[in-house]
């Protein structure tokens, strides 16, 4: 498997060059299918570059025909500043005008009885826009990289990160919250494009053992892959590990 790799050489510029490339990309969903799937992630860079999507954003995507998906959630209360989806209205969707229809988060511990009932909800909202029964076309997956080498909330050597199917109930995670949900390796493996993105010295290391290893459950990143492309976009400091 070939993963494709873009250094940026700070902040700046790495919110904008990323989010105006996956502008690109959702315009051409667009364009070739009515609509367009994007699923997001949480973290730091995650929720940067949803503030490039922010400024002017509209006059560039119709985001009235961008759906959008998250690839793990915490399971905390909706007003939680833990949840990503509510991380992600403050930095970009609230301005855009998106109808709210298209914004499919997981669900919160105060709207739903159980863990396992939210994984249940989420997999039927996917189900419900799917074009295999069980997942939409996603043409494009963010995720984030935590240092040690995480994605969504499929952590190494955790028991629930290897599991099959759509999503996964996440009990005693390593980084609190405790609980949470998240899309398998296998569902995020049927996106398009998936995008990791890396910034500052802390994921030199996680880099380097996603570049040296190939579907090791120990190190997740390494266990992710577009359909079309898996690319990896970093900092300096990030990539500073790499070959």
């Amino acid at each position: 498997m070939t993963r494709e790799l873009t250094i940026l050489p700070d902040r700046e510029t790495f919110v904008s060059t990323v989010a105006h490339a996956a502008e690109e990309i959702l315009r051409e969903a667009i364009t070739e299918h009515g609509q367009a799937h994007l699923v997001l992630t949480g973290g730091t860079m995650g929720i940067a570059v949803l503030t490039g999507f922010a400024v002017g954003s509209e006059a560039r995507v119709d985001w009235s025909r961008v759906h959008l998906w998250w690839g793990d959630e915490r399971f905390v209360e909706a007003v939680s500043p833990d949840r990503n989806s509510l991380q992600a209205w403050n930095a970009f969707i609230s301005r855009t005008g998106m109808p709210a229809g298209n914004v499919h988060e997981m669900p919160a511990s105060d709207q739903i009885g159980s863990l396992d009932g939210g994984v249940t909800a989420y997999e039927q909202a996917l189900a419900d826009f799917s074009t295999d029964g069980s997942l939409p076309r996603f043409d494009l997956t963010f995720l984030g990289i935590g240092p040690d080498s995480h994605v969504a909330s499929l952590f190494p050597g955790h028991p629930d990160a290897g599991k099959s199917g759509v999503c996964v109930a996440v009990r005693n995670s390593p980084k609190p919250p405790p609980e949470r949900i998240s899309l398998t390796f296998e569902a995020l493996n049927t996106s398009e494009r998936i995008w990791v993105v890396a910034c500052g010295a802390d994921k030199a290391q996680a880099l380097r053992l996603m570049t040296t290893h190939v579907d090791d459950v120990n190190v997740p990143s390494s266990c992710v892959r577009g359909r079309i492309e898996t690319r990896v976009w970093a900092d300096e400091p990030a990539a500073a590990l790499l070959a």
